[in-house]
């Protein structure tokens, strides 16, 4: 009996076999942009785990200097004869052939056996890692591209985290320019001797290996980004596969009524119905992951990008095989199916037996469904309005955007039916109000379809509202910042003073920019020397402030922070800091707070004096030039040629505005792609809808037909209504993308990044999508009206030789 009902419900797909393919499509979709984005952040988390096991990170206490990048290797000396069993390293970044290349040096002889390097290498190659010229390791790939550059010899190593060169502490330190400095030692947990302190003089902090790399919390508030999107793609696939799956059981109730009749168990018919779902699902989601794959080989390299330049962290940019993800891409593509089936599965037990035939129970059950809707519609926006006011986590911000767009998509069906419902009041003619009462009819069919549209449209308007608010507040920051025309890093304190009494002539002011890290409230926060100076007092952009923060500033007494530490914190102007210095706690008043973006960290500014005074071993590298106007390429050409200067050590202020613009662009990049892919999947969803409700509407269009309309006509009909029902749920879609966009940059980029974004309106951006929306419906019904129109008289008179 159970294979005779499998192979008689599979005779349905056979009969109609675009409605598998509809199914199947929906749901491979929905598992492709899913596991797409699960590809990207595991092969991302997989290269964090890769970067902190390598060298024992994971494994090993680190002990660093509080305030500063750097000690010199005295200490190190000194901890060792004292009985500390640690390792020195240093740690630095370079540029050398538009890569940004992480440098770590380490001591193979006294690491610790996790580091695992010294066991690795044996007399030969210690002769040379240890050689004048020194041997670098890295991956292959990274050696193919370094081809030619000027490092020491380069050697494949697998497993080298990417971008990342391992080599010899000497050479480490003589291509960092820190000759005789370190950034770090390393050592196991049991490691114990008297205090580091005492020994050195110098004030050194522990950190557990748990502690010692915070990439992963850095990067999370990206992934859970990137996470919601993937979410927001599955939902919008469902629908497809909710609405072929409805149809599918619409079409087949006289079937099921059939088997009901003939004896077959209500429980047997629903696991046959089950196990069917489930073999469709699996074969779903095998395209959908490899097809996840493609997509997330081509998102990935944009990914790294990304990360690399917002974070510091190092992606590889090509995707393995990880059965992680596979596994859970099968597995989501499963649990979607039983969703999309389940309410179908709910009135199959529920309804009577016969219900399936009699259309008047189906009609009420869908009345039902509607109150229910519109009930859990009302909830959910009220959810949304309570969280607006008390979300204080991402998590939280997620669940009030989930809360907001299920509301808004549950109350379209209601908001459509009282707009057609205004239209027919007015409606002059029987034709005309035939239309808009044939409408009402058809939306239950087309509103899933519709639900899915009016998300992707909101996610379009809300993220492109982000998106450009972002960039135009982060282009008129730059302007604000970078308002100096050169910025200069001397390789040392000589060269610096030289250099700046070569340029004095030609430059209106020479205005350092010292800065050095201190440990402040358990976190790592870069310390900021600038000096009294209108560049400073005229552009700055402070976001909230004091009296007289310049002043305040000039005396020694006040200090500003940037927008990320003020939220972390809940520092306000006016409020009193006390900073750790190596001669004491250094008080000062809070003046100012500066919008900072696209920095995670906390900053702080003071007066350079006072941070001199109080680091006088600060380095005095980093200087901004101002010059007359037009004088910055030929002074940066000077000065290259002159002092020998690299193209890191002397840069303009445009350069510098290029540079961080390129990385904004890229880091919305995969956003923008996964727009494009939840518009695009809508678009589908209502296609779908479209014509296989068109393969239903022949017994409602023939009475019309016979009554005189020609098929044209009612072809052009059809049309029309579907292009009207996208206009207004384009227009709905506005204000929820906009509560949408609110979300994001009060909440979430609050939340992710530490600043907010003031929000920008764009209604030509909202035009453009509303008339694509329309142009997508209008492309969804071209195919069904066309089919109506060359519908066959036969066709249609076969309708009343069919009615009973």
């Amino acid at each position: 009996m159970t294979a005779l009902v499998f192979r008689t419900l599979l005779s349905h797909w056979r009969r109609r076999p675009f409605q598998i393919v509809t199914l199947l499509l929906g749901l491979t979709v929905a598992t492709a942009l899913w596991s797409a984005v699960q590809a990207v952040n595991a092969e991302a988390r997989a290269s964090y785990a890769a970067a902190a096991s390598r060298l024992g990170g994971d494994q090993l206490d680190s002990f660093t200097v509080q305030g500063a990048n750097s000690f010199d290797q005295s200490a190190y000396i000194a901890l060792r004869r004292a009985g500390w069993e640690v390792s020195p390293m240093v740690e630095g970044r370079i540029r050398r052939a538009d890569t940004t290349l992480r440098i770590i040096g380490f001591d193979p002889l006294t690491a610790p056996p996790q580091m695992g390097t010294g066991a690795t290498l044996d007399a030969d190659e210690l002769g040379g890692f240890f050689g004048p010229g020194g041997v670098a390791f890295a991956e292959p790939d990274l050696i193919a591209r370094l081809d030619g550059v000027d490092l020491p010899e380069l050697r494949a190593v697998d497993g080298t985290p990417p971008r990342t060169l391992l080599m010899d502490i000497g050479a480490a330190q003589r291509l960092l320019d820190l000759d005789g400095q370190l950034t770090r030692l390393v050592s196991v947990p049991t490691a114990t001797g008297p205090d580091p302190s005492d020994v050195t003089g110098l004030a050194f902090t522990r950190t557990p290996p748990e502690q010692g790399n915070d990439i992963n919390a850095l990067t999370d508030s990206f992934h859970l980004n990137l996470t919601a999107f993937g979410v927001l793609s599955f939902v919008v696939g469902l629908f497809i596969v909710y609405s072929a799956i409805g149809l599918a059981f619409e079409q087949r109730k006289p079937m099921l009524r059939t088997l009901r009749a003939c004896g077959v168990p209500l429980a047997r018919l629903l696991w046959v119905m089950l196990a069917e779902l489930a073999a469709l699902a699996l074969i779903a989601g095998l395209a959908g992951v490899a097809l996840g794959y493609f997509v997330a080989a081509a998102l990935l390299p944009d990914v790294a990008a990304t990360l690399d330049g917002l974070y510091g962290a190092n992606v590889d940019g090509t995707l393995a095989f990880r059965p992680g993800w596979w596994a859970a891409g099968l597995a989501i593509s499963m649990l979607g199916a039983l969703i999309a089936a389940a309410d179908t599965l709910w009135r199959t037990v529920h309804l009577p037996l016969l219900a399936p035939a009699q259309p008047n129970a189906w009609l009420g059950a869908q009345r039902r469904a509607m109150r229910w809707q519109i009930m859990a519609a009302s909830l959910f926006i009220a959810l949304a309005i309570l969280g607006a006011a008390l979300a204080n986590s991402l998590i939280a911000g997620f669940a009030l955007i989930a809360a907001l767009m299920l509301g808004a998509a549950l109350a379209l069906p209601t908001l459509l039916s009282f707009a057609l419902r205004v239209g027919a009041a007015r409606a002059r003619g029987p034709v005309s109000q035939w239309v808009w009462a044939d409408g009402r009819l058809q939306l239950s069919r087309l509103s899933l379809a519709l639900m899915a549209l009016l998300v992707a449209l909101s996610a379009n308007i809300g993220v492109g509202t982000m998106v450009s608010s972002f960039r135009e507040t982060f282009t008129g920051w730059l302007d604000q910042r970078l308002a100096s025309e050169i910025y200069l890093t001397a390789r040392d304190e000589a060269q610096a003073d030289a250099i700046l009494t070569y340029v004095a002539p030609r430059t209106t002011a020479q205005l350092p920019i010292f800065s050095t890290d201190l440990r402040w409230q358990g976190q790592q926060v870069e310390l900021f020397g600038v000096a009294d100076h209108a560049t400073y007092r005229d552009n700055w952009p402070l976001i909230a402030q004091g009296p007289a923060p310049w002043d305040q500033l000039r005396a020694r007494t006040g200090v500003l922070v940037n927008e990320q530490l003020a939220l972390r914190e809940g520092i306000s102007p006016g409020d009193r800091l006390s900073l750790p210095t190596p001669s004491g706690l250094w008080a000062l008043e809070v003046a100012a707070i500066y919008s900072d973006y696209g920095n995670p960290r906390g900053q702080l500014m003071v007066n350079v004096a006072g941070l001199t005074e109080r680091f006088p071993d600060v380095d005095r590298l980093r200087y901004a030039l101002r010059l007359p106007p037009g004088q910055a390429p030929d002074l940066i050409a000077d000065l290259t040629e002159r002092f020998d200067l690299g193209p890191q050590q002397i840069i303009d202020q445009q350069a510098i505005k290029s540079l961080s613009l390129s990385i904004f662009e890229r880091t919305f990049t995969v956003t923008a792609a996964l727009n494009v892919l939840t518009l695009g999947v809508a678009a589908l969803a209502l296609f779908t809808a479209m014509l296989t409700l068109q393969l239903m509407r022949l017994p409602a269009v023939a009475p019309l037909w016979a009554m005189g309309l020609t098929r044209a006509q009612l072809a052009r009909i059809e049309m029309g209504r579907t292009v009207l029902l996208a206009l207004l749920t384009g227009v709905l879609a506005i204000p929820v993308g906009l509560a949408l966009a609110w979300v994001l940059m009060t909440i979430i980029n609050v939340q992710a990044f530490g600043w907010r974004l003031p929000i920008f309106l764009y209604p030509l951006d909202w035009l453009r999508l509303v008339l694509l929306a329309l142009v997508a419906a209008a492309l969804a019904a071209a195919l069904p009206a066309l089919r109506l129109a060359r519908t066959p008289p036969g066709a249609l008179l076969r309708v009343f030789a069919d009615e009973r």
